[in-house]
């Protein structure tokens, strides 16, 4: 079942279960599904019918004395339960005494005028743990990890024909690689550029290019693409550019060894038969990136691939000992990278 058909149920008139969990990392999807249970139980967050605690911070006691308090003037109240870390793998350190049996016993029987949420921004549980296996028993699991490339563009879109705003296709390709395909990242940046169409009803390449900020990540990203397209003076005015921002050639340098050790990987895994669910999960790497990476690296050989590598590498070393001045050696290194790989 879809994200979109749990909201439903959760905002219809059928009778809410006793005990959910939303599991996963996706901020915008958490945060509509929070939002479908304020809107069905008609609560606030500062209504005296609901309640949240920080299990990071606050124990399992404090969480099943609120949930076994009957609701004030209503028929039933909202509880969150944030950080439920206990259900991964993960250690918390300085983490409160949880008593676990208590925990246990109340999933296994549950008041029914609670409606108590688990808020579990993990992608991940650890299956083997008896309670999370009894969690995903008792509870509804409702999935809020991140979505793949056409859900999340039919998202964006379903979002603007409902605002009655066109996207051009290009424009719509720049702005889901600019917000490096993530949901929440694609929904924020997306209201600004609905309300810069209201009268034009329509979003531009030069639109998304004026409001949407780029993270250093994708300006290294195009900086890469333009190196070893051989494109030697965008690549040098590009690194430039992010100078003026303020940003470190070391770090700069850093970030485009990850870059390339993405596509070094990606060559490899490839050449091994993998195909890119399998990759981005090995790599634990977004999906979207895994694409782009394959794209990129089916245009050159493993070997040169490893010598970019070895060279930026090198250069790192070069920079952080003071043997060479960083920005005339990554301008270096752009120029004869650049050279090298000219039209190919």
């Amino acid at each position: 079942m879809s994200i979109q058909q749990e909201i439903r149920k959760i905002t219809s008139d059928e009778t809410l279960q006793p005990v959910y969990c939303i599991q996963g990392s996706e901020t915008y999807l958490q945060n509509q599904i929070k939002q479908a249970f304020y809107n069905r139980l008609g609560v606030t967050e500062n209504d005296l019918n609901f309640s949240q605690f920080d299990l990071e911070q606050e124990t399992i006691d404090q969480l099943i004395d609120e949930a076994e308090t009957l609701p004030f003037f209503g028929d039933q109240r909202l509880l969150f339960a944030v950080h439920p870390y206990f259900l991964t793998s993960e250690k918390k350190v300085n983490a409160p005494e949880h008593d676990f049996e208590r925990l246990t016993a109340y999933l296994k029987s549950p008041l029914q005028s609670t409606i108590l949420v688990f808020i579990a921004p993990y992608d991940k549980f650890d299956e083997r743990k008896k309670l999370t296996k009894l969690l995903k028993k008792q509870a509804v699991i409702l999935n809020a990890k991140p979505l793949a490339e056409p859900e999340v563009k039919r998202m964006v879109r379903d979002y603007l024909k409902e605002m009655a705003i066109e996207m051009d296709p290009q424009a719509l390709e720049l702005f889901l690689r600019t917000t490096e395909m993530d949901l929440s990242k694609s929904m924020h940046e997306l209201v600004k550029l609905v309300v810069f169409a209201n009268k034009s009803k329509r979003i531009s390449v030069e639109a998304v290019q004026q409001l949407v900020p780029k993270t250093l990540e994708n300006n290294v990203f195009e900086l890469t693409e333009m190196i070893l397209k051989g494109n030697a003076e965008g690549a040098l005015e590009g690194y430039r550019d992010l100078l003026l921002q303020g940003e470190e050639t070391i770090k700069i340098n850093a970030i485009l060894i990850g870059q390339i050790r993405l596509y070094l990987q990606v060559a490899i895994l490839v050449e091994q038969g993998m195909q890119q669910g399998a990759i981005a999960e090995q790599l634990k790497a977004h999906p979207y990136r895994v694409k782009l990476a394959i794209q990129e690296a089916r245009n050159y050989s493993r070997g040169e691939l490893e010598a970019l590598f070895d060279q930026l590498v090198e250069n790192d070393f070069k920079m952080k000992t003071g043997k060479i001045q960083k920005e005339y050696l990554f301008e270096l290194f752009i120029l004869q990278t650049a050279n090298q790989l000219l039209g190919k």
